[in-house]
């Protein structure tokens, strides 16, 4: 293992609100020439939502990073590396020695969606050099955004450039596809038991939103304003998530442990749907009354993935009417001076799907928008940017 390797591990998490982050740029520093850019994601995603395939296109996301660090634990490898959960698909920034492994597992993963959902997950690689010789910039800080809970944030426009060209690009995992692989990569911990999750006030909606600066030069005062008007209108991240203890409920019911059971093991197991039924059964009364149900639940409310930055702010908040129309406005105002593009979408609920190692503080959930989430924001964002 070399420097390169241990780049991101490497990195102190800064401890400074996301409105200050950007004000220095000392706080990023540019991946290493020998690293790439993985992307999978779901190709015709928003078709998959409109035949109402919404949790099984955040499922093949979902499954996409569960594959990736379970395949970096079960080699043992200590190396770090920052992803992005994009309701859609799944974007990884990976140093030259796992590119073979990884790319592997995604192959392999690329399969298991196909089979289950017959939703094609494209998968690219994009070297960060050339990223770098094509004229975009890819800079990393690493952020805590509360005691339990560090992120990744990226500065430029280098990583939506890869994605665009992997997107454009034929899959690179279809053409290194093996007929040996096995069916189906190692989603252990992947978990969906969560009913669609309420507001936290009954006056309130959520809001799933995407912003693009596409000026490299002037993101950082662009993102600069859009995060501390986002702080102004609906208060600091603890304030607008989405979620709420009191709205967190296990759903119990068998259709639900049975797309987690084929998402998760790719086959009918009686053993699975029983074991996982009991368990989320019992697990009402566990979370409700006991210390250590209650923790774990106010563990969740931190460990919840409601904004990443990979080069576009893509964040879910909860907020009332006239908090929604602000925003907008502000938005509005921004795009209209060519500052930003953005794309968003209003819903009545929001949806989890997790990441469960154990429940003591090893869990990450990825939280999208109900009846399309990141996906509906994302083809307003595109359609924009057509015009």
């Amino acid at each position: 293992m070399n420097d390169s390797d241990t780049f991101y591990a490497n990195k102190a998490a800064l401890d400074v609100p996301l409105g200050i982050l950007y004000d220095d740029e000392k706080h990023f520093d540019p991946l290493p020439k020998d690293w790439s850019v993985l992307v999978a994601d779901v190709k015709n995603s928003t078709l998959a939502v409109s035949k109402n395939l919404h949790n099984e296109v955040n499922l093949a996301a979902t499954g996409s990073i569960v594959a990736v660090l379970n395949s970096l634990k079960e080699s043992g490898s200590n190396i770090q590396i920052p992803y992005f959960f994009g309701g859609d698909g799944a974007t990884f920034l990976i140093p030259s020695v796992l590119e073979y492994q990884l790319l592997r597992v995604m192959e392999i993963h690329k399969r298991h969606v196909q089979s289950q959902w017959s939703l094609e997950l494209v998968i690219g690689l994009i070297p960060i050099e050339q990223v770098y010789e094509d004229g975009f910039g890819l800079k990393v800080a690493k952020v805590k955004l509360n005691s339990s809970l560090i992120i990744p944030i990226v500065l430029g426009t280098g990583l939506k450039y890869a994605e665009g060209l992997v997107k454009k690009s034929n899959d690179v995992g279809a053409a290194n596809a093996k007929p040996d692989l096995p069916n189906i990569a190692n989603l252990t911990g992947m978990e969906c038991r969560w009913d669609t999750i309420a507001p936290p006030a009954s006056n309130e909606s959520i809001m799933c939103l995407l912003v693009y600066c596409s000026d490299e030069i002037r993101q950082r005062s662009v993102y600069t304003d859009v995060l501390s008007k986002l702080a102004e209108v609906f208060g600091n991240l603890e304030e607008r998530i989405p979620i709420s203890i009191a709205n967190l409920r296990l759903d119990t019911t068998l259709n639900k442990i049975k797309r987690e059971m084929f998402a998760a093991i790719g086959r009918y197991s009686y053993r699975y749907l029983i074991r996982a039924w009991l368990i989320t059964t019992l697990g009402r009364f566990y979370l409700k009354y006991s210390k250590e149900g209650r923790s774990y639940l106010e563990q969740i409310k931190e460990l919840s993935d409601t904004i990443m930055i990979d080069g576009m702010i893509n964040t879910i908040v909860s907020g009332t009417e006239e908090q929604l129309n602000s925003y907008r406005s502000f938005l509005d105002t921004l795009e209209h001076k060519g500052d930003v593009v953005y794309g968003v979408h209003i819903t009545d609920a929001s949806v989890m799907s997790c990441y469960v190692e154990d429940r003591k503080n090893k869990h990450i959930h990825f939280i999208d928008g109900a009846k399309g989430g990141y996906t509906q924001a994302a083809e307003m964002l595109k359609a924009k940017m057509r015009r």
